[in-house]
This record gives structure tokens, C-alpha cells and sequence, in this order.
């Protein structure tokens, strides 16, 4: 038992010396001034890494930055801030000098005098203030912005890149496309360099410049989404780049810049809910641009050209149910008497394939391609009709001023439940209303909306002009073409609105 008690005291002793061995260093290396502390040994394996240099910078690492720099260098001189001002005239205040000091506190408005007591009288005027961008194109000092930067503007100052500013005149505008061109005289200005947007491809990167928010000198960059965007409702004349670099208020009228430092594009329009950048801008082509400043700086306006038709794009259902074969081309929906297409020989139900020796795709190519046509040029076309190419010659005349569509009051109906409308024959009254003819078609008086007809989009004061390929100048005559139809392989009809037609297909789906 002695010797057993013994061994466990060595044991236990022998534990303290070791423990003690161990903690007493840590301890003392503690309790120690950090620069009079031994050095903790390293194994060899942590030694080699704590001394192994960062990787190498893979070459090329800061070339996108270089090139999207070089872009903003060449291009960021050139481009300008637009600010407008141009006096409105509002009603006078029915609370007088209490509405007017409400103004000013609320909003900053500071009410001019009207013809009465300040406040009193009959209207006031005040003005407004607009902000938009634009680029310098032409060492004569023109300048390509948008019109609706520059529109009903009583004033327009142009503030540089360098801090320079200068009063500026509108020399030209053109709405259908929303291209200005305004000058300022100066000396030694920044000149942009113009690129080629029909060589602009998906996917390519770009930068876009301009004041948004005020902001001058911003660069935004992303890349092209999309070409020849049309259809998106914003000017008459369409075929945009989409991009989605950043685009905001203020943006408007500056240059859409591709990598080469070169304007390809004139920021005009976002897509948005919310009223500012949401990845969806819309730049005018530069090659069309310069073709609107061309025509504005030689004859002060632009002249287009004009076939005298209506067209729309012809659908997959639309060409099954006409009987088409055919994937691509522009349906004519409407031949205007007398003009162009009409005196050539074209009809409405012609698929128009090609036009001066060029294939037609998109009405918006087609329309495009006439607009930018000389008056008074001769083009070779080629239509689809009844499955046959006809090769026809027209001559391009100046595009007329628009007729207004005239409103309509319905006559007598008599109700296609199939269709979901009503119709009726044009009464002496639609007739003087419309500006329709009696015997031109069948008056739309009420639309179901839950029948095929709303579907189709059909609407009150339209007129169907044919069915099934037919044409229908009565209500008897429409009957029998719908009696006759299969609706669920569909019936086309060519309706009229006012002075426009168009092809639509009543469908049971």
C-alpha cells in the first residue's frame, strides 16, 4: 500500500513539473513588452507561404477600363447640356395674392404681372425650365439634340465640356423622328466623330453621355440590346438601337457612343414604370439622324416619300387564314385613291416582298425605306397576290399632309352574336359623321366586350370593308361571309377607322 501511494506521488509531481514547464515560458512571454518578446519558431511550410509573393495582374487585366476611358475621352468633349426656358401661361390664381404666395412657398414659382392686380387678373405667365443633353457634330457649331429637348423653347443656352456656354438657335426640327438641330457661334469647338449604326450588332458595348438629372458630363456604359427596334410607340418614324446603358431624365438628345469613341446613336426615350432608368433606352440611329440634319440644313425641313398605302406586318394566323404561303413581307391594308400605289396597280390583300431591289421584312423597314426615297423616284417592287410574284413600277410622290379622321354616330344595328357586335348600314348621318360612303362597308356600332369581336380588337365606328376576302357593302352581304366562315380557323376582315384600314382576324381561341 506504502509503495502504491508512493508511485502516486512521483506521478503527480512529475505531472506539476511539466505543466509547470510548460505554462511558466507563456506566462513570463506574456507578461513581457511586446517588442522584448522571443520570436515564435515557424514551420518551414508556413514560412514558405507567409514569404510567397501575391499572383501576378494577368495581363490585360485593365483593358475594358482603358478602352471605355479612351471611349469618354474622345466623345465627352463634344457633348453638351441643353437648358431651355419658355414662358406658360396659366390661369390666375382664384385665391389672388394668397394663391400666388403659395406658389412661391410650395413650389418656387414666382408669378409675372397680368393685365390686372398681381394675382387677379385674367391669366399669368411664368417660366418653365427644361434640361436635356447634345453633341456637338460640326465645327460650324450645329449641334443634334432632340426635339422634345428644344420644342416651344423661348430660349436655349448650351453649356460645354470646358465651361463655356452659349445662346443657341434652333436651325430645324423634325417630330417623326424627334431630331433638332440647333447652332451656337463659337470658335474652336470639340468636335464628336460619327460612327455607322447599321454596323451596331447585339451585344456590342457602348457608353452613353449626357446631364441626367442635371448632372453634366455623366458616362453610363452597357451594351446594345437590340436593332431596328420598332413599334414601340414613341415617334412615327422607328428603327431603334435599345440599350441598356443607364438613360434618365436629361439624357435626352445625347450621344449613344460605341467603343471606337464614335456616335452611333441619339439617346431619345426609355422604357419605364417608374419614370427613370429601368434597362430599357431607345437611341436614334446616327444614320438617320444625319440624314434629318442633312435634309434640315439644306431645305430647312425634311421631304418624304410616299407610296400612298396602308400596311401592317402579316402574322403566321393572318397568312393561313388569307391563304398565304409566305413567312415574310408587309400586308397592304389600304390603297389610297389616286396616289402612288394605286395608279401603279397595287391592292389591298398584295404582300409587298421587295421594293427597289431590296427584300421588305417589317412595315417599319418598308416605311423607312419609302420615307428616305426622293419624290418623283421610280422603284421596282414585287408583290405576292393570289400566291403569284407580280413585278410592279411605281413612282414616289412627297408624302401629303395627314387627313383627320372624322368623328361617327351609328345608324340602326343589327346584332352578329357569333362576332360579339353590333353593325349597321352607313346611315346618311355615319356618312356625313365618318366621312364614310354608303355602299363602302359595314358600320361597327357596339362591341361585345367579351366576344371575339373586342379580342380581335374591333371598335365601335369602324367600318368592315371585307370578309373572308370578300366585299361586304351590306349587312346581308357581312351575314353570309360570317355564315359562311369557320371560326376557328379564323375569318379576316378589313376593317377602316377613320381614314386608315387594316387586316384583323376573328378567331375562336
Amino acid at each position: 500500500m506504502r509503495d502504491v501511494r508512493l508511485l502516486v506521488v512521483l506521478v503527480a509531481s512529475l505531472g506539476l513539473i511539466l505543466i509547470g514547464g510548460v505554462m511558466v515560458p507563456v506566462v513570463l512571454n506574456m507578461l513581457m513588452p511586446p517588442d522584448e518578446r522571443p520570436e515564435t519558431p515557424m514551420t518551414a511550410s508556413a514560412a514558405a507561404k507567409a514569404e510567397a509573393p501575391l499572383p501576378p495582374v494577368p495581363a490585360g487585366a485593365d483593358r475594358l477600363s482603358e478602352a471605355f476611358r479612351e471611349a469618354a475621352k474622345r466623345a465627352g468633349p463634344a457633348v453638351v447640356a441643353v437648358a431651355t426656358s419658355h414662358t406658360v401661361t396659366a390661369p390666375s390664381s382664384p385665391f389672388g395674392d394668397l394663391g400666388d404666395e403659395f406658389l412661391r412657398r410650395f413650389f418656387g414659382m414666382e408669378p409675372d404681372e397680368g393685365p390686372g392686380p398681381r394675382g387677379k387678373g385674367p391669366a399669368r405667365k411664368f417660366q418653365r425650365q427644361g434640361l436635356g443633353s447634345g453633341v456637338i457634330v460640326d465645327p460650324d457649331g450645329y449641334i443634334l439634340t432632340n426635339n422634345h429637348v428644344v420644342e416651344a423653347a423661348d430660349e436655349i443656352l448650351v453649356h460645354l465640356a470646358d465651361g463655356r456656354e452659349f445662346k443657341a438657335r434652333v436651325i430645324g426640327t423634325d417630330p417623326p423622328t424627334d431630331i433638332a438641330v440647333v447652332k451656337v457661334k463659337a470658335e474652336n469647338l470639340p468636335v464628336a466623330q460619327l460612327g455607322d449604326s447599321d454596323t451596331a450588332e447585339v451585344g456590342d458595348w457602348v457608353i452613353a453621355i449626357g446631364a441626367p438629372f442635371g448632372l453634366e458630363q455623366t458616362v453610363t456604359a452597357g451594351i446594345i440590346s437590340a436593332t431596328g427596334r420598332s413599334n414601340v410607340g414613341i415617334t412615327d418614324y422607328e428603327s431603334f438601337i435599345q440599350t441598356d446603358a443607364a438613360i434618365n431624365p436629361g439624357n435626352s438628345g445625347g450621344p449613344l457612343v460605341s467603343m471606337r469613341g464614335q456616335v452611333i446613336g441619339i439617346n431619345t426615350a426609355i422604357a419605364s414604370r417608374s419614370g427613370g432608368y429601368m434597362g430599357v433606352g431607345f437611341a436614334v440611329p446616327i444614320g438617320l439622324a444625319r440624314e434629318v440634319m442633312k435634309r434640315i440644313r439644306e431645305t430647312g425641313r425634311v421631304t418624304r416619300g410616299w407610296l400612298g398605302v396602308g400596311i401592317q406586318r402579316l402574322t403566321p394566323e393572318l397568312a393561313e387564314s388569307m391563304k398565304l404561303k409566305v413567312d415574310e413581307g408587309v400586308l397592304v391594308s389600304q390603297v389610297f385613291e389616286g396616289g402612288p400605289a394605286d395608279r401603279a396597280g397595287i391592292k389591298a390583300g398584295d404582300v409587298v416582298a421587295e421594293f427597289a431591289g431590296k427584300p421588305v421584312k417589317t412595315p417599319s423597314e418598308l416605311q423607312n425605306t419609302v420615307a428616305w426615297t426622293a419624290p418623283g423616284t421610280k422603284a421596282d417592287m414585287v408583290v405576292l397576290r393570289d400566291g403569284k410574284r407580280q413585278s410592279l413600277s411605281v413612282t414616289v410622290e412627297k408624302r401629303p399632309d395627314q387627313p383627320e379622321a372624322v368623328a361617327a354616330a351609328p345608324g340602326a344595328p343589327a346584332n352578329l352574336k357569333d362576332l360579339g357586335i353590333e353593325v349597321s348600314g352607313v346611315t346618311p348621318e355615319a356618312a356625313t359623321r365618318y366621312g364614310y360612303k354608303a355602299g363602302q362597308g359595314v358600320l361597327i356600332t357596339s362591341v361585345d366586350a367579351g366576344g371575339l369581336g373586342a379580342a380581335a380588337d374591333l371598335r365601335p365606328g369602324m367600318l368592315i370593308v371585307q370578309a373572308a376576302g370578300q366585299k361586304v357593302a351590306s349587312v346581308a352581304e357581312l351575314k353570309e361571309a360570317v355564315g359562311k366562315a369557320d371560326l376557328a380557323k379564323g375569318l379576316p376582315m378589313l376593317v377602316r377607322m377613320g381614314d386608315r384600314q387594316m387586316f384583323v382576324l376573328i378567331k375562336k381561341r
